[in-house]
């Protein structure tokens, strides 16, 4: 609700020693304006509808289809228009769950929760901002900004590899959110170019929390084995419990993969990769600088108390790193640096830089006739939502279908992402 209010009703007992029966007639002395009425009392039930009646009631109708943006195992990725109340005419990302294929595994229903508790409590430049969620019988709702500019996946694809000075940009601006994540008890665990969004302008946005965990704070651990096998860390493959260090193994996989086209492990199968991870050793290509060497090593070191940012400082010792020494933080902070690529977008609406495997399906939301029993129902209690900045405008928008990378990635196997146990 927006907003709580009590009230309190004291009344003395009867002569015979029970309540007053509350109903009927009562007489309100209104003495602060000198008025003595005598009023007719009527009970009404509050409930979300008579207390919270603002002026629109958020749901799939406020909502056009555009385009399909992507799919998954639970359910789809629009492009949407809101077609009514505030915010008429923009444009935002849907992403639509069921709930029966969520509600029948207790994990997936954690982690579809923690994702949209972690929407709604953390803001920063570098990640989404959850604008809308509500649910419907069958599915549930999360309305996000619409970011433009596709995935990195995609652009990486585009390039083949980066040069150094555009990885350090994005390694940059990620650091800086998975920092935020961290000092939020919050573990990301899936970082790879598919969860990472452009916005229109080209700065990225980290997406897709199914995977998170909350609540790992200084010296915690948590055992979930999970995440996308090409980028998760020893620790959680080993199952000997895990902390925010698997965030920098990660982040380490994904600068070598700007930098050499593929993840540092890789094989034909997923026992291999496995295996490499766990034993193989770490090959860098003879171009890279110095500095880029350095940090490959510091990020992919096998034991998280000696990897780069699996201390005390976290954040604060990567961003230290010589790889980063031209980087002022405050500006890239605030956005006011350039990005390496700016998306060449028509319009607001354009989807240029999206799969068109998925843009050019017809965006269809299918019929919520699934039902869940009440107790299985009760699990999503608490999941509609309205960003602050929308109900302020009123007082006055990824887990995608895995991709294989095209030809850069021969070698490569499907990187699916796993959560077990």
């Amino acid at each position: 609700m927006a907003g709580v209010f009590d009230i309190d009703l004291e009344t003395e007992e009867g002569s015979d020693g029970e309540e007053p029966e509350l109903g009927a007639e009562m007489d309100l002395e209104l003495r602060g304006n000198g008025l003595e009425p005598v009023g007719h009392y009527e009970e009404i039930e509050i409930s979300e509808s008579s207390v919270n009646n603002g002026p629109e009631r958020i749901g799939p109708h406020c909502f056009e289809l555009l385009r399909v943006l992507g799919k998954g195992g639970y359910g789809k990725v629009f492009q949407v228009r809101k077609v009514q109340g505030t915010n008429a005419g923009k444009i935002f990302a849907m992403k639509v769950l069921k709930k029966a294929k969520i509600a029948c595994n207790a994990k997936d229903t954690a982690h579809t929760k923690a994702e949209r508790n972690i929407l709604e409590a953390i803001k920063h430049p570098f990640i989404v901002d959850l604008i809308y969620a509500f649910q419907t019988g069958g599915k549930l709702y999360l309305i996000l900004e619409c970011l433009s500019g596709g995935e990195l996946f995609m652009q990486l694809e585009r390039e083949g590899i980066f040069l150094e000075d555009t990885a350090c940009f994005y390694l940059s601006e990620i650091t800086l959110a998975l920092g935020h994540l961290h000092c939020n008890g919050i573990i990301y665990r899936d970082l790879k170019p598919e969860n990472i969004m452009l916005n229109s302008q080209g700065h990225i946005k980290l997406t897709d929390f199914g995977l998170c965990k909350e609540s790992i704070h200084e010296g915690a651990v948590t055992h979930t084995f999970c995440g996308t096998i090409e980028y998760m860390a020893p620790e959680i493959l080993m199952r000997s419990g895990h902390n925010r260090a698997v965030d920098w193994w990660s982040l380490g996989a994904l600068m070598y993969d700007m930098l050499t086209g593929s993840p540092p492990f890789t094989s034909e199968n997923r026992k291999k990769t496995i295996d490499k991870i766990l034993k193989g050793k770490l090959v860098l290509p003879p171009y890279l600088t110095p500095d880029a060497r350095d940090l490959l090593k510091k990020f992919l070191k096998r034991n998280p108390s000696q990897r780069i940012g699996g201390g005390t400082g976290d954040a604060a010792d990567v961003q230290k790193q010589p790889f980063f020494r031209h980087v002022n933080w405050d500006e890239l902070l605030a956005r006011k640096l350039d990005p390496p690529f700016r998306p060449c977008l028509q319009s607001d609406d354009d989807v240029s830089q999206f799969d068109t495997r998925f843009t050019r399906q017809t965006p269809v939301d299918s019929p919520d006739d699934a039902s869940i029993s009440e107790s299985a129902n009760q699990a999503f209690l608490g999941f509609t939502y309205v960003a602050p900045s929308v109900l302020e405008s009123i007082k006055e928008g990824f887990s995608f279908q895995p991709k294989v990378r095209s030809p850069r990635r021969l070698n490569s196997s499907p990187r699916t992402p796993v959560r077990y146990g």
